[in-house]
């Protein structure tokens, strides 16, 4: 018996390696990399522009600047353009705060059709919920073990 499903496990994959599309992963990677690093230069580049214009600075600069690259990133993927982006430049793309942003709206405009409780509230953090958890229990257990290593130094 196993070895029936040895056979149909190998014919499996050889026919998804057969048919699957052929990628060049230097070209990828290169494009991961050019446009992840455009978007942290404009990300920069609106650090810049909030310090020196409206003299923000501290943490008010960076949480306007997370501000502004969330509302570009959710702007972005309203119109379809994030999705492009995303083709284009792959992980690149989900890496900065503009790819969260685009795993919370895209969820949101896809299921806004079933209501605003059960579509685009529930919805919404479908991708990014893990995301969320994981970041929020993570920091929690940073600060704990922050906490009790001051605590004993003290």
């Amino acid at each position: 018996m196993k070895a029936k499903t040895k056979d149909y496990n190998e014919e499996y994959l050889n026919l998804v390696k057969r048919l699957a599309p052929r990628t060049n992963e230097p070209r990828s990677l290169f494009n991961a990399f050019i446009v992840g690093g455009f978007i942290c230069i404009i990300g920069q580049f609106i650090r810049y522009f909030l310090m020196y214009v409206f003299g923000i600075y501290g943490d008010e600069l960076a949480g306007a600047t997370s501000m502004v690259l969330i509302f570009i990133g959710c702007l972005l993927t309203g119109l379809g353009v994030y999705d492009k982006i995303g083709h284009y430049a792959g992980g690149g793309s989900i890496v900065p705060i503009t790819g969260f942003a685009n795993s919370v709206c895209s969820p949101a405009m896809e299921f806004k059709s079933e209501g605003y409780v059960y579509g685009l509230a529930a919805k919404m953090f479908v991708v990014a919920g893990p995301i969320i958890v994981y970041g929020i229990s993570a920091s929690v257990a940073t600060g704990v073990v922050y906490y009790f290593i001051n605590l004993l130094s003290a």
